[in-house]
């Protein structure tokens, strides 16, 4: 066989060419950020199948035409954009990076929360710590940070958060309130959103909120903004990671969204632990969140795997996007068995329902 058309070497080649991009990742998506936030991408789709000269460009965005060369060729060799007749066409890559909310999202999330922290990612690997979070300031987890981060970046973050928990939480109501529960403990409260949609879906459900006093302090302003303020009660706490706190008690579910994945798998043991004995006789602890082995899309498990390092290196140091098989074994450890899995809530979501074996 001619050695010029030998099959390995063809996948040599190519697995290096996907290498070469693996190392010019961080330039590439710099480069194609600017294309996005200076509207280069905007007036080449405007400008439909014909495509704009770089001259054009420049005319359109104000950008120099130095600076539309350097980014549209960028932009041309990760197939953002393509080349007839020396006219720049946006493609359907470009089309999404555009338009698409998920990209969108995480796109803002990564250069305004991670990028710079992500820097500092093998120290956060050796020392168990968010070394990353420094860019921001001395804070020992993003979450006593989120009200002090710069505004963008703030934005960038609940952005991120709430794309991903928002869609789910039609879904899920119907399994909560199926059980008819009257009392809610939502620990991890957040901004308060999963409570005031229970109170707005059933007229005599009451929601006690658990979280940090600087998140609460946001929720409460959302919560009297829809006056529902007489059904939910804010439990401020400084610490819930300290094993000794015993969560307030006698609730009929208890409610954790997107809030495991912020910590160690001995912390989440702990929270389950107490969050069992926080339940009524008959009482159900739900879980949603998503699991990257539990995705109908390979997209999607993409974009979990890859939020890991951020929780490495900015959030906390020690928290990942689990495995379902991973929590599933802490829920066990913890005392309780799983009565029903819900998958593909909102845009992947999976609602755990458990119960204690003791209640």
């Amino acid at each position: 066989m001619d050695k010029k058309f030998d099959s390995g070497k063809k996948r040599s080649l190519k697995a290096r060419y996907e290498a070469q991009k693996i190392a010019f990742a961080p330039v590439v998506f710099q480069a194609v950020r600017l294309l996005r936030d200076l509207n280069i991408l905007k007036v080449i789709e405007a400008a439909g199948k014909t495509g704009l000269k770089v001259e054009d460009i420049a005319e359109q965005t104000g950008v120099s035409s130095y600076g539309v060369t350097v980014l549209c060729e960028t932009g041309l060799s990760q197939d953002v954009l393509e080349m007839k007749d020396d006219c720049y066409i946006i493609t359907r890559v470009g089309h999404f990076l555009l338009n698409d909310e998920l990209t969108k999202v995480n796109m803002d999330f990564v250069h305004d929360v991670c990028y710079e922290g992500l820097f500092r990612l093998d120290q956060a690997i050796e020392t168990g710590k968010p070394s990353g979070l420094e860019v921001f300031g001395q804070w020992p987890t993003i979450y006593e940070a989120l009200r002090h981060l710069p505004a963008k970046a703030k934005q960038s973050w609940f952005a991120f958060d709430h794309f991903y928990s928002d869609t789910a939480f039609p879904n899920a109501l119907p399994h909560v309130f199926d059980l008819k529960p009257k009392s809610i403990l939502d620990i991890g409260a957040n901004t308060g959103k999963f409570a005031i949609q229970s109170v707005l879906y059933d007229p005599d459900v009451h929601v006690t909120m658990m979280d940090l006093p600087g998140q609460l302090a946001k929720a409460k302003e959302n919560i009297a903004a829809q006056g529902v303020a007489d059904r939910i009660s804010p439990y401020p706490v400084c610490d819930l990671l300290d094993p000794k706190f015993a969560f307030p008690g006698g609730f009929d579910a208890v409610w954790m969204s997107q809030f495991l994945v912020c910590f160690s798998e001995d912390q989440i043991l702990s929270l389950l632990e107490r969050g069992k004995d926080a339940l009524a006789p008959q009482g159900s602890l739900f879980i949603l969140d998503t699991y990257w082995d539990r995705q109908q899309f390979e997209i999607a498990a993409y974009c979990l795997i890859n939020s890991s390092p951020y929780f490495t290196a900015m959030a906390n140091g020690n928290s990942r996007m689990y495995r379902f098989s991973k929590i599933e074994e802490l829920i066990l450890r913890a005392g309780l068995y799983i009565e029903s899995v819900d998958d593909g809530l909102g845009i992947g979501h999976t609602l755990i329902r458990c119960r204690a074996n003791d209640k």
